[in-house]
Protein backbone atom coordinates (compact mmCIF):
# COMPACT_ATOMS: atom_id res chain seq x y z
CA UNK A 1 0.00 0.00 0.00
CA UNK A 2 2.85 2.37 0.83
CA UNK A 3 4.39 1.67 -2.56
CA UNK A 4 1.12 2.39 -4.35
CA UNK A 5 0.62 5.65 -2.44
CA UNK A 6 4.16 6.73 -3.21
CA UNK A 7 3.69 6.00 -6.92
CA UNK A 8 0.41 7.92 -6.94
CA UNK A 9 2.04 10.90 -5.26
CA UNK A 10 4.92 10.87 -7.74
CA UNK A 11 2.49 10.70 -10.67
CA UNK A 12 0.55 13.69 -9.39
CA UNK A 13 3.76 15.72 -8.94
CA UNK A 14 4.81 14.92 -12.50
CA UNK A 15 1.47 16.11 -13.90
CA UNK A 16 1.75 19.33 -11.90
CA UNK A 17 5.25 19.91 -13.25
CA UNK A 18 4.07 19.36 -16.82
CA UNK A 19 1.15 21.75 -16.35
CA UNK A 20 3.52 24.35 -14.89
CA UNK A 21 5.89 23.94 -17.85
CA UNK A 22 3.04 24.39 -20.32
CA UNK A 23 1.80 27.54 -18.58
CA UNK A 24 5.34 28.92 -18.35
CA UNK A 25 5.91 28.20 -22.05
CA UNK A 26 2.80 30.17 -22.99
CA UNK A 27 4.00 33.03 -20.82
CA UNK A 28 7.44 33.05 -22.42
CA UNK A 29 5.92 32.95 -25.91
CA UNK A 30 3.67 35.87 -25.03
CA UNK A 31 6.61 37.82 -23.63
CA UNK A 32 8.64 37.13 -26.79
CA UNK A 33 5.82 38.42 -28.96
CA UNK A 34 5.49 41.52 -26.77
CA UNK A 35 9.22 42.22 -27.01
CA UNK A 36 9.08 41.81 -30.79
CA UNK A 37 6.18 44.28 -31.02
CA UNK A 38 7.99 46.74 -28.76
CA UNK A 39 11.05 46.53 -31.01
CA UNK A 40 8.92 47.34 -34.06
CA UNK A 41 7.26 50.32 -32.33
CA UNK A 42 10.61 51.56 -31.07
CA UNK A 43 12.12 51.37 -34.56
CA UNK A 44 9.11 53.09 -36.12
CA UNK A 45 9.33 55.87 -33.53
CA UNK A 46 13.05 56.34 -34.13
CA UNK A 47 12.56 56.62 -37.88
CA UNK A 48 9.74 59.14 -37.42
CA UNK A 49 11.94 61.30 -35.17
CA UNK A 50 14.73 61.19 -37.77
CA UNK A 51 12.25 62.21 -40.47
CA UNK A 52 11.07 65.18 -38.40
CA UNK A 53 14.67 66.41 -38.06
CA UNK A 54 15.34 66.15 -41.81
CA UNK A 55 11.99 67.73 -42.63
CA UNK A 56 12.78 70.70 -40.40
CA UNK A 57 16.23 70.93 -42.01
CA UNK A 58 14.90 71.52 -45.53
CA UNK A 59 12.10 73.81 -44.30
CA UNK A 60 14.76 75.91 -42.56
CA UNK A 61 16.94 75.96 -45.69
CA UNK A 62 14.08 77.26 -47.81
CA UNK A 63 13.05 79.83 -45.20
CA UNK A 64 16.60 81.09 -44.74
CA UNK A 65 17.18 81.41 -48.49
CA UNK A 66 14.05 83.58 -48.69
CA UNK A 67 13.71 83.42 -52.50
CA UNK A 68 12.21 86.65 -53.79
CA UNK A 69 11.92 85.63 -57.41
CA UNK A 70 10.07 82.84 -59.17
CA UNK A 71 13.37 81.49 -60.53
CA UNK A 72 15.00 81.34 -57.08
CA UNK A 73 11.97 79.68 -55.53
CA UNK A 74 11.51 77.14 -58.32
CA UNK A 75 15.18 76.12 -57.98
CA UNK A 76 14.30 74.08 -54.89
CA UNK A 77 11.63 72.09 -56.69
CA UNK A 78 13.47 71.88 -60.02
CA UNK A 79 16.75 70.73 -58.43
CA UNK A 80 15.23 67.25 -58.14
CA UNK A 81 14.27 67.14 -61.79
CA UNK A 82 17.01 68.88 -63.80
CA UNK A 83 19.26 65.98 -64.79
CA UNK A 84 18.57 64.15 -61.54
CA UNK A 85 16.21 61.48 -60.32
CA UNK A 86 13.13 62.57 -58.44
CA UNK A 87 12.56 62.46 -55.51
CA UNK A 88 15.78 63.27 -53.65
CA UNK A 89 17.51 60.75 -51.42
CA UNK A 90 17.60 56.99 -51.96
CA UNK A 91 18.22 56.06 -55.60
CA UNK A 92 18.87 59.55 -56.95
CA UNK A 93 22.01 60.67 -58.77
CA UNK A 94 23.08 63.52 -56.51
CA UNK A 95 26.88 63.74 -56.09
CA UNK A 96 28.41 62.88 -52.70
CA UNK A 97 30.28 66.21 -52.75
CA UNK A 98 27.88 69.13 -53.10
CA UNK A 99 30.52 71.88 -52.86
CA UNK A 100 30.87 72.04 -56.64
CA UNK A 101 27.25 73.17 -57.02
CA UNK A 102 26.21 76.80 -56.93
CA UNK A 103 24.83 78.02 -53.61
CA UNK A 104 21.06 78.01 -53.45
CA UNK A 105 18.38 75.47 -54.25
CA UNK A 106 20.58 73.01 -56.14
CA UNK A 107 23.22 72.74 -53.39
CA UNK A 108 20.63 72.64 -50.60
CA UNK A 109 18.78 69.77 -52.29
CA UNK A 110 22.07 67.93 -52.87
CA UNK A 111 23.07 68.23 -49.20
CA UNK A 112 19.57 67.25 -48.12
CA UNK A 113 19.73 64.22 -50.40
CA UNK A 114 22.96 63.05 -48.77
CA UNK A 115 21.40 63.54 -45.33
CA UNK A 116 18.42 61.44 -46.44
CA UNK A 117 20.89 58.73 -47.42
CA UNK A 118 22.25 58.75 -43.85
CA UNK A 119 25.54 60.55 -44.49
CA UNK A 120 25.32 62.39 -41.16
CA UNK A 121 26.17 59.24 -39.18
CA UNK A 122 28.22 56.18 -40.11
CA UNK A 123 28.91 52.80 -38.52
CA UNK A 124 31.64 50.55 -39.97
CA UNK A 125 31.56 52.63 -43.14
CA UNK A 126 27.79 52.26 -43.56
CA UNK A 127 25.48 55.27 -43.54
CA UNK A 128 22.97 54.90 -40.73
CA UNK A 129 21.91 58.50 -40.04
CA UNK A 130 18.50 58.33 -41.67
CA UNK A 131 15.38 56.21 -42.14
CA UNK A 132 15.11 53.09 -44.27
CA UNK A 133 15.09 54.02 -48.00
CA UNK A 134 14.45 57.68 -47.20
CA UNK A 135 13.30 59.98 -49.98
CA UNK A 136 12.40 63.67 -50.03
CA UNK A 137 10.05 65.70 -52.23
CA UNK A 138 9.84 69.47 -52.65
CA UNK A 139 6.81 70.90 -54.42
CA UNK A 140 6.30 74.54 -55.33
CA UNK A 141 2.56 74.88 -54.66
CA UNK A 142 2.32 78.63 -55.30
CA UNK A 143 5.03 80.55 -57.20
CA UNK A 144 5.91 83.98 -55.81
CA UNK A 145 4.55 87.01 -57.59
CA UNK A 146 6.21 90.24 -56.39
CA UNK A 147 4.12 92.40 -58.73
CA UNK A 148 3.06 95.53 -56.91
CA UNK A 149 -0.49 95.12 -55.72
CA UNK A 150 -0.35 91.31 -56.00
CA UNK A 151 2.44 90.21 -53.67
CA UNK A 152 1.77 86.47 -53.67
CA UNK A 153 4.29 84.62 -51.46
CA UNK A 154 5.95 81.39 -52.50
CA UNK A 155 4.43 78.29 -50.89
CA UNK A 156 6.29 74.97 -50.77
CA UNK A 157 5.36 71.53 -49.51
CA UNK A 158 8.33 69.56 -48.21
CA UNK A 159 7.68 65.82 -47.77
CA UNK A 160 9.77 62.88 -46.57
CA UNK A 161 8.91 59.25 -47.32
CA UNK A 162 10.49 56.09 -45.95
CA UNK A 163 9.79 52.38 -45.58
CA UNK A 164 8.10 51.23 -42.39
CA UNK A 165 8.28 47.76 -40.84
CA UNK A 166 4.59 46.84 -40.81
CA UNK A 167 1.51 47.55 -42.90
CA UNK A 168 -0.43 50.72 -42.16
CA UNK A 169 -2.92 53.01 -43.86
CA UNK A 170 -1.81 54.31 -47.26
CA UNK A 171 -0.67 57.98 -47.08
CA UNK A 172 -2.55 60.52 -49.17
CA UNK A 173 0.72 62.29 -49.99
CA UNK A 174 2.24 60.98 -53.25
CA UNK A 175 5.91 61.36 -52.24
CA UNK A 176 7.66 58.02 -52.77
CA UNK A 177 4.54 56.37 -54.18
CA UNK A 178 5.13 52.92 -55.75
CA UNK A 179 8.77 52.90 -54.65
CA UNK A 180 8.41 50.55 -51.67
CA UNK A 181 6.76 47.49 -53.18
CA UNK A 182 3.42 48.25 -51.54
CA UNK A 183 2.18 51.61 -50.35
CA UNK A 184 0.91 50.21 -47.06
CA UNK A 185 4.49 50.23 -45.70
CA UNK A 186 5.23 53.75 -47.00
CA UNK A 187 5.43 56.43 -44.33
CA UNK A 188 5.21 60.14 -45.15
CA UNK A 189 5.61 63.35 -43.17
CA UNK A 190 5.08 66.78 -44.76
CA UNK A 191 5.37 70.44 -43.88
CA UNK A 192 4.20 73.50 -45.75
CA UNK A 193 6.58 76.48 -45.96
CA UNK A 194 5.47 79.96 -47.00
CA UNK A 195 8.09 82.55 -47.99
CA UNK A 196 6.96 86.12 -47.71
CA UNK A 197 7.93 89.08 -49.92
CA UNK A 198 8.97 91.80 -47.45
CA UNK A 199 9.97 94.25 -50.20
CA UNK A 200 6.64 93.88 -51.97
CA UNK A 201 4.06 96.66 -51.83
CA UNK A 202 0.35 96.02 -51.64
CA UNK A 203 -1.91 98.86 -52.77
CA UNK A 204 -5.20 99.39 -51.04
Amino acid sequence: MRGLKTAAQRGTSLVEVLVTLVITSYGVLGLTGLMSSMHVFENEGFQRSQALVLLADMAERISTANPQTAAAAAAYANAQIAGLSSPAGTGDSQPPDCSTLAAGGARDVCEWSNALKGAAEKLAGNRIGAMSAARGCIELLTPPDPTSGVCTPATFRVSIAWQGLVDSSVPGNACGMNLYGKDSVRRVLAEQVTIGLPSCTVHN
